[in-house]
């Protein structure tokens, strides 16, 4: 079934399609993924200039990911709680929010869709909404990732990655072949936020952050390890001057170094900042919260994620910079509209005018 109702992804480069949306018009998505249930909404106006307004964004924190770290499987009741939140969107999405059920596309992250018994929560949407689910794949996801956050002059000298709550997946753009089709090159790491963290929290004794970096510590070999592997496997990542990063980790880290939220589209930084972070929010973590009682942007974090989550997710932030090679050398970017790529895509798709990517 798994098979049966995954979605064909097609990928489409906003750039290129013909305006046949021209329009505005509400759309809206519901993103099932390893740390939470995400809902977009949105006004296009013309998507082949890549005009639309974030018209409302909202995320639950649903952590539906920690079985698969253990068994490979969703636990039978994060599969309940994903699917009630899911369907109360929907039904929000639907009365209160006034968009056409034809306007509402539902995904599961590649993270989500790891699982071995995915299918049970397919199943369920389906007999509630009569939408079949697509599970996005990280090769897929990682497609959608660098459409949306990476500006089209940019692909063919960029590197996205992007660190969710149950994998790590990006890749990048190498060239054009003679049919005009876009060749693609994946990256994935089977970590995330959650199954890093709860892969950490499998050998606790005790629930102290003082045990948990001492746990990282023996768990950071693997870490850098698996990272090695993953660049020595596509050596060209090192010819790309642009690094683009994105997801919850990333957007985690650049607000509570930063203080504030991020406002443009693209907002640079260092690796040095995120070395500088690291040691804060396993030494100096009471700052954030005192910070959390008066700036909003601090507060969505620390409700979103706890101090292990951020421990946890930083390290693979840092690893991820500190082996690409040359890193200092490279313009690295917080993209901060990731979130939107898959929703954008889906929404080209309905226009029927395609280009393959390979």
């Amino acid at each position: 079934m798994k098979k049966n109702i995954a979605f064909i992804v097609i990928i489409i480069f906003i750039f290129l399609i013909p305006s046949s949306l021209i329009s505005q018009e509400l759309y809206a998505g519901i993103e099932i993924g390893s740390k939470g249930v995400k809902m977009s909404i949105i006004n296009v106006q013309n998507i082949k200039r890549g005009k639309y307004e974030v018209v409302d964004f909202w995320t639950e924190n649903v952590a539906i990911a920690k079985g698969i770290a253990i068994d490979g499987k969703l636990a039978d009741n994060d599969i309940e709680n994903a699917f009630n939140v899911a369907v109360k969107n929907y039904t929000k999405l639907i009365k209160e929010n006034k968009i056409a059920e034809k306007n509402i596309f539902i995904v599961v992250s590649s993270g989500v869709g790891m699982a071995k018994n995915v299918d049970i929560l397919l199943q369920k949407l389906y007999v509630f909404t009569n939408i079949n689910v697509g599970i996005i794949s990280a090769e897929i996801e990682a497609k959608l990732l660098l459409k949306g956050c990476i500006p089209p002059k940019e692909y063919e000298n960029s590197l996205i990655l992007d660190i969710g709550g149950g994998n790590t997946k990006g890749g990048y753009v190498e060239e054009f072949t003679e049919d005009d089709i876009l060749l693609f090159y994946p990256l994935t790491l089977d970590l995330g936020t959650v199954t890093f963290t709860e892969k950490i929290n499998k050998n606790a004794k005790n629930n102290s952050v003082d045990e948990f970096n001492g746990l990282l510590v023996d768990a950071l070999p693997e870490l850098r390890e698996q990272t090695d592997h993953l660049y020595q496997q596509s050596p060209k990542v090192s010819n790309k001057k642009n690094v683009y990063m994105s997801g919850g980790a990333v957007w985690a880290f650049y607000t509570l170094y930063k203080g504030k939220g991020a406002i443009e589209n693209f907002n640079p930084f260092e690796i040095k900042d995120v070395a500088d972070y690291d040691k804060m929010i396993k030494t100096d973590y009471a700052k954030f919260e005192t910070l959390a009682l008066q700036n909003k942007d601090v507060e969505k974090v620390l409700k979103t994620y706890s101090q292990k989550y951020l421990i946890a997710a930083n390290s693979i932030l840092l690893t991820l910079l500190e082996k690409i090679p040359d890193v200092k050398s490279k313009n690295i970017y917080f993209t901060k509209q990731g979130q939107m790529a898959w929703l954008l895509s889906y929404i080209a798709d309905s226009a029927k005018r395609a280009k393959n990517i390979n």
